[in-house]
């Protein structure tokens, strides 16, 4: 038998004291690790927080995108300056808006023409040659109030005469006195007068002893019987039956009063303004519209009438 000598390798008290170190240095590296996070679970933790944020910026993408999604499709612009949803309403919209804004500036400039001449229409057309060539056919011409601003050597009424503007160097429309717009015979049926105011008169007065005798006919005399006399031409309207204005159109031969433009002296209560301003040709654009329905009445007057 051999010899029970002693061993070299450990005793089993050693070793059962080692595998309880052993298990004991595993507890403790495990509650460390639980304690404190080990760079694997740093990574883990920090990879599902940029997963979540990554996943939260792609939702509030995607809420973004079908917000404005729904504006497009709901309240978008559609190609004709509307919207889809409307069907180009803005395009309506847009017109109507154009349309009362120059209803209006026509609004709003006839109101200031009105404030500053006092009248209305504060416009009148020409439709005749008798002021050429100051005033022609066609042109638009400014009217005012006479009593508005009037010139040196007015009549109480506001109005300049030639006479009277002659003396003062009063001039209007390459003339001396004020041009005038008066109805004649004071009708409001029939087309208003523009011609030059000439002199005043008043009410029994031999008018035509005064008048320049190249704007009356030859041998003119004042009978008021209107006829032939012998040895000269009566005048109708003298003596004057009333105080007024002895009236002519620059390009007139004779006096209105003298060629049945008007039966007597122009009254103040006639004159409508004094003439400022004219514009050439835009008067045409009324004149046109006139003789347009005029025309229109005659058409449906002879269809009535068979």
């Amino acid at each position: 038998m051999g010899d029970d000598g002693p061993r070299s390798g450990p005793r089993g008290d050693d070793i059962r004291s080692s595998e309880t170190d052993t298990a004991r240095s595993a507890a403790d590296k495990g509650s460390s690790t639980g304690a404190g996070d080990s760079p694997g679970n740093r990574n883990e933790a920090v990879g599902k927080q940029a997963s979540h944020g990554r996943a939260a910026d792609s939702g509030a993408s995607e809420e973004r995108g079908a917000a404005m999604d729904d504006r497009g499709s709901s309240g978008g612009r559609g190609p004709n300056g509307g919207t889809d949803a409307d069907g180009g309403g803005g395009s309506w919209m847009l017109y109507l808006y154009d349309l009362l804004s120059s209803v209006g500036i026509v609004i709003l400039i006839g109101a200031l023409l009105f404030a500053a001449s006092g009248i209305w229409p504060p416009m009148v057309a020409v439709e005749s040659g008798s002021m050429e060539p100051v005033m022609e056919r066609g042109d638009l011409v400014f009217v005012m109030e006479s009593e508005r601003f009037p010139g040196p050597g007015a009549h109480e009424s506001g109005v300049v005469t030639a006479q009277a503007g002659q003396d003062t160097g009063y001039e209007k429309f390459d003339g001396s006195g004020d041009v005038i717009v008066y109805k004649p015979d004071g009708s409001d049926y029939r087309t208003p007068v523009i011609h030059r105011a000439m002199f005043w008169v008043e009410e029994g007065e031999n008018w035509v002893e005064k008048a320049n005798p190249e704007y009356l006919p030859e041998n003119a005399v004042c009978d008021g019987a209107g006829e032939a006399v012998q040895n000269g031409t009566d005048i109708p309207s003298c003596p004057a039956p009333h105080a007024g204005f002895i009236t002519k159109g620059d390009a007139n031969a004779h006096y209105d009063q003298v060629n049945g433009i008007v039966r007597g002296p122009v009254k103040p209560a006639w004159v409508v303004g004094t003439a400022e301003h004219a514009v050439p040709y835009l008067g045409n654009i009324r004149l046109n519209a006139q003789a347009s329905a005029t025309d229109n009445r005659t058409v449906m007057a002879s269809a009535t009438a068979d």
